[in-house]
C-alpha cells in the first residue's frame, strides 16, 4: 500500500491548490479525482461561464456599436460556437492543472475516493479498488447543484448549472429559478444571447445577500435589457409533459402559469459528503456540512475539510485560501485564522457585482454609526467614455474610528476592482488614509476614493 504524507480528496480549487502547497511544504503528496482535473470550477463553473459570459459581452457591443461611431452591416451569433469556445477554455484550464500536479510532483489517483478508519483511503475506478495510506486526508469534495422537490431536475427541461453550460440549443423562453451569483449570470447570458429570460426570487428583492441600493441598480439594469423579473415568488410545480415546460409560480398576487422551453434551476448547491466514508470513520456532521475547527481539522485526528463541504463561504478563492492554511498548519507553520467578514463576492453580469465586508443595513443592525459614501459611474469621466457609466461604488465607514466597514459596487469591470477595499480593510486603513492615496485618473478605480470623499463630505466631482 502506498503511503503519503497528505492525500487530498478533490481537485477543484479547493483541493489542487492545498496539493500544490503541501507539496511546497516538501510533504510528499497525492490528490483524487474522480472526473477532470481543475473539479467544477475549471470545469463547470467559475471559468467556462466566464468565457460564456465574455461572448454575450461581445454580441452586447456589437449591437451597440453605433453607439462608439462604428458602422457594423452583419453579424449574428452561432450558439454552439460559443458553448465550444467555453468547453476549450475549460479543457485548457484543466490541462493546466494536470501540468502543475507533474511540475509538483503530486501522484493524480483517478477514481472516487473515500476515507477509511485507520488515516486510509480506497480510490475505485471501473471497479477496480486500491488502498493509500496518509499521514494526513484532507477532503475538499465540494459540493453540486440543489435540487427542489417541487422543482426536480431531468437534465432536459429542468436544468442545473451543468447542463446550463452546454444546452444542445439555444432556449427561446428561460426560467431562472434563484438569483444568487449562477441564476443571475445566466440569466444575464441568455437575455443577451436573445432568449427570452424570467427571473423567480422567492426573496423580495433579487441578489438578496447584496446591499439592497446594489439590489435595485441590477434591477433596473436587467429590466432596461429586457429581463423580467418576479420577486416575492416561488416555483411550486413544474409539469413537463408537453413540449417545454410550465411552471406554476405562487406570488403575493396569486399562482400564475408561466410556459418556458427549459426552466434553470439556481437554488443554491448540495454539499458531496455522501458515499464518503464519514460515518465509518466517525467524521461530525451537522447540516450537510463537515464540522471543523479554525484550522480544518475534524473531529477525529488526521482527517480535515476545506472548501464547499465545511460552513465558510462556498466560493474557489475561499476553498483556496483554506486549504493553504490547512496545510501550513499541518506542516507547523505559525499561521492566523481566516477572517470570514473580510471575504470579497462578485458576480459577472453586466453590470458586474463585487462587495465585501458589511452592507448598510448589517452595520446599522450591529450598532455602528456610520458614514456612507456614494459615487455614481455617471460622474465617472472612465465610465462615459468607456460608453457604460450604470452603477455606483458605496462604501461604509464607522464614523467613531475610521474603520471601512463595507465596499459595494455594481458597474463594469467591479470585480476587477474591490480587491483594493479587502486590502485596505486587512491592513485596517481608515477612510482618511484611502481619501489621502492618489487614484490614478480617468480610470473606474478612481471612483472608490469619491466614494470614500463622499461620505466625509469632500467629494470634488458630484
Amino acid at each position: 500500500m502506498s503511503s503519503y504524507d497528505i492525500i487530498v480528496v478533490g481537485s477543484g480549487p479547493g483541493g489542487y491548490v492545498t496539493a500544490i502547497r503541501a507539496s511546497q511544504l516538501g510533504l510528499k503528496t497525492a490528490i483524487v479525482e474522480k472526473e477532470s482535473l481543475g473539479g467544477v470550477c475549471l470545469n463547470w463553473g467559475c471559468i467556462p461561464t466566464k468565457a460564456l459570459l465574455k461572448s454575450a459581452q461581445v454580441f452586447d457591443y456589437l449591437k451597440h456599436a453605433g453607439d462608439y461611431g462604428l458602422s457594423v452591416k452583419e453579424y449574428d451569433k452561432d450558439f454552439d460556437a460559443v458553448v465550444n469556445r467555453s468547453r476549450n477554455v475549460a479543457a485548457g484550464m484543466s490541462k493546466g492543472v494536470q501540468f502543475l500536479m507533474k511540475k509538483n510532483k503530486i501522484d493524480v489517483l483517478n477514481g472516487f475516493g473515500k476515507v477509511l478508519p485507520g488515516k486510509k483511503v480506497s480510490v475505485t475506478l471501473d471497479s477496480k479498488t486500491e488502498e493509500y495510506s496518509a499521514s494526513h486526508i484532507i477532503l475538499a469534495t465540494g459540493a453540486r447543484s440543489r435540487e427542489l422537490p417541487a422543482l426536480p431536475q431531468d437534465g432536459k427541461k429542468v436544468i442545473g448549472y451543468r447542463e446550463a453550460m452546454t444546452l444542445p440549443k439555444q432556449p427561446k423562453k428561460l426560467i431562472v429559478v434563484g438569483s444568487g451569483a449562477i441564476g443571475i449570470e445566466f440569466a444575464y447570458f441568455y437575455n443577451a444571447m436573445g432568449t427570452e429570460v424570467t427571473i423567480v426570487e422567492y426573496l423580495d428583492r433579487i441578489v438578496p445577500v447584496e446591499d439592497e441600493d446594489v439590489s435595485k441598480q441590477l434591477e433596473r439594469s436587467f429590466k432596461k435589457s429586457g429581463i423580467n423579473i418576479l420577486t416575492s415568488a416561488e416555483v411550486t410545480a413544474v409539469d413537463t409533459q408537453g413540449k417545454g415546460v410550465t411552471a406554476t409560480i405562487k406570488t403575493n398576487k396569486g399562482e400564475q402559469q408561466l410556459e418556458a422551453d427549459v426552466v434553470l434551476s439556481a437554488v443554491g448547491i448540495k454539499t458531496n459528503i455522501e458515499n464518503l466514508g464519514l460515518e465509518d470513520v466517525g467524521i461530525a456532521v451537522d447540516r450537510d456540512k463537515i464540522l471543523v475547527n479554525d484550522f480544518y481539522q475534524t473531529n477525529i485526528p488526521g482527517y480535515y475539510a476545506i472548501g464547499d463541504v465545511t460552513s465558510g463561504q462556498a466560493l474557489a478563492h475561499v476553498a483556496s485560501a483554506e486549504g493553504i492554511l490547512c496545510v501550513e498548519k499541518i506542516a507547523g507553520q505559525q499561521v492566523e485564522a481566516l477572517d470570514y467578514g473580510n471575504i470579497p463576492g462578485c458576480t459577472y453580469c453586466f453590470p458586474e457585482i463585487a462587495s465585501v465586508g458589511m452592507t448598510e443595513a448589517q452595520a446599522k443592525e450591529k450598532g455602528f454609526d456610520i458614514k456612507v459614501g456614494k459615487f455614481p459611474f455617471s460622474a465617472s469621466g472612465k465610465a462615459q467614455a468607456g460608453g457604460n457609466s450604470e452603477g455606483f461604488v458605496k462604501v461604509i465607514f464607522d464614523a467613531k474610528y475610521g474603520e471601512w466597514l463595507g465596499c459595494h459596487m455594481i458597474g463594469v469591470g467591479v470585480t476587477d476592482m474591490i480587491a483594493e477595499a479587502v486590502l485596505g480593510r486587512k491592513l485596517e486603513t481608515t477612510g482618511h488614509e484611502v481619501l489621502k492615496t492618489v487614484h490614478p485618473h480617468p480610470t473606474m478605480s478612481e471612483a472608490v476614493m469619491e466614494a470614500v470623499a463622499d461620505a466625509y463630505g469632500e467629494v470634488i466631482h458630484l
